[in-house]
């Protein structure tokens, strides 16, 4: 029997290899099929397939969302010390027999920042701090409070901006460690957490759907859903001159950039997708989101999600007038977006940032490292200070290599993470300020706008 690990940095795994790593009853019984081909119950990782509703999972049942897709990447990345002896646990079920990857793991870059980063945040160790539980605690008693005014009080244009920040803090520093699955050892601690999405007009089946993938394939062309989750407004992806996605008014999305950015709440609110719980830019990239846990989630979300907007929309009308209470909700909703939105568009989104990491796949055929990927699809800014209010996400490479680790133990690791990547060659992007970072931002999406980095330069000979 080959053993699992010399599967795990194909690009391409071929039906008689794979069985090769079933053992020998199994492979009478094991069938072959194609990564499309796999049913709700069923994930395939590194062309294995796995009945994933067969053992006991340690961190809940949310891992099931993915049921009927391959998840190799995303299993990796938030196990980084998992290997075969893991997978067992699972029952096998066969193979699928297109398995392929763009990514490699187990570089010696990956090597090391493990072992490193895990000198100074031992294994078991990596969850929420008494600081972070008590940072949340605040943020979550903060929106508990304006929505009691807001409700009980009526609404007004300062408890409207107020609210609107109280919820994006809520984004930003409690639900995003809870879905991750890094606040606490206990999933229930980790779902209560993750459901503050709901609570601030998202989902957090949708937001696990998307965010998920977008941390698996990050900046990837086809398979980030944030690179296009905003066409065709803006261009976050740096089209090549001619592409069909590429519109006249993207010349001037510099200019446009934050007013589109905020209404990222009111078409997040009103999204037709909660309905039936499929995250489209995910669907987009080929995640197969049909199986029974989606299914058996639908009713909550709507249940939730209908009671976010009697709370939030519809309570200001029984105290106002139409127009001014759907102006105290629109800016509530609007300084929720310019506060969410646009610290999120700062991580990936600046000048020399790689916007198509597996360049070197396609032309090569060999898988990059997924590890020096994340970090130089992202980019760190500030420290401790910004931390505390952004829920550590200013630490994005930090996050990206690491994101079932909480982040209150970004701060400590980023100088260590920063001198390997010296060490081997691996561009990592540090603005000590936010406003670097956001004026680098807007840099970038000017010229993906423009498709300045296409042009010809007749002096340089290209």
């Amino acid at each position: 029997m080959a053993p699992e690990a010399e599967l795990r940095n194909r690009f391409l795994l071929k039906g008689k290899e794979a069985a090769a790593a079933l053992t020998e009853p199994e492979t009478t019984k094991s069938r072959i099929c194609k990564t499309h081909e796999l049913e709700g119950h069923e994930v395939a990782i590194e062309g294995i397939i796995y009945d994933i509703t067969s053992f006991y999972h340690p961190g809940g049942d949310s891992i099931r969302i993915f049921g009927g897709n391959d998840v190799t990447v995303q299993y990796k990345m938030i196990h980084p010390f998992h290997s075969s002896k893991q997978l067992e646990k699972m029952k096998k079920l066969g193979i699928v027999e297109d398995y392929k990857t763009d990514y490699q793991f187990g570089t010696p870059f990956e090597r090391e920042i493990k072992k490193e980063v895990y000198k100074i945040v031992p294994k078991g160790n990596d969850y929420g701090t008494w600081g972070y539980f008590i940072r949340a605690t605040f943020y979550i008693l903060l929106l508990a409070v304006c929505e009691f005014i807001w409700v009980r009080d009526g609404s007004s244009v300062p408890l409207a901006i107020v609210l609107g920040i109280s919820q994006a803090f809520i984004g930003l520093n409690v639900q995003h460690d809870g879905n991750h699955g890094a606040a606490s050892k206990k999933p229930w601690v980790n779902d209560f957490l993750g459901f503050g999405a709901d609570f601030i007009g998202g989902s957090k089946w949708l937001w696990m759907e998307q965010h998920w993938t977008h941390h698996a394939y990050t900046n990837h062309h086809m398979m980030d859903p944030d690179s296009f989750s905003a066409e065709p407004m803006l261009l976050f992806n740096d089209y090549p001159l001619g592409h069909p996605a590429r519109k006249w008014y993207h010349s001037f999305q510099a200019f446009f950039f934050l007013p589109a950015l905020s209404f990222y709440w009111l078409s997040s609110v009103f999204n037709a997708q909660i309905l039936d719980l499929k995250h489209r830019g995910a669907e987009f990239t080929g995640m197969k989101l049909e199986n029974d846990f989606i299914s058996s989630r639908k009713k909550y979300a709507i249940a939730i999600r209908a009671f976010y907007i009697y709370m939030n929309v519809i309570s200001p009308f029984q105290h106002h007038g139409p127009f001014t209470a759907i102006f105290h909700f629109m800016l509530m909703g609007v300084s929720e977006s310019l506060v969410l939105s646009t610290l999120f568009s700062l991580s990936h989104n600046f000048e020399g940032s790689n916007r198509d990491p597996t360049t070197d796949f396609r032309v090569t055929g060999e898988p990059v490292c997924w590890f020096k990927s994340q970090v130089e699809t992202s980019s760190t800014y500030g420290s401790h200070m910004s931390g505390w209010l952004t829920g550590g996400l200013n630490f994005q490479i930090e996050h990206h290599l690491f994101p079932r680790m909480s982040s209150a133990w970004y701060p400590y690791i980023a100088p260590k993470v920063r001198e390997i990547c010296e060490k081997h060659g691996v561009q990592y992007a540090y603005y000590p300020w936010i406003h670097q970072n956001l004026i680098s931002t807007f840099a970038y999406i000017h010229q993906a706008g423009i498709g300045s980095n296409w042009e010809l330069d007749p002096l340089s000979g290209n």
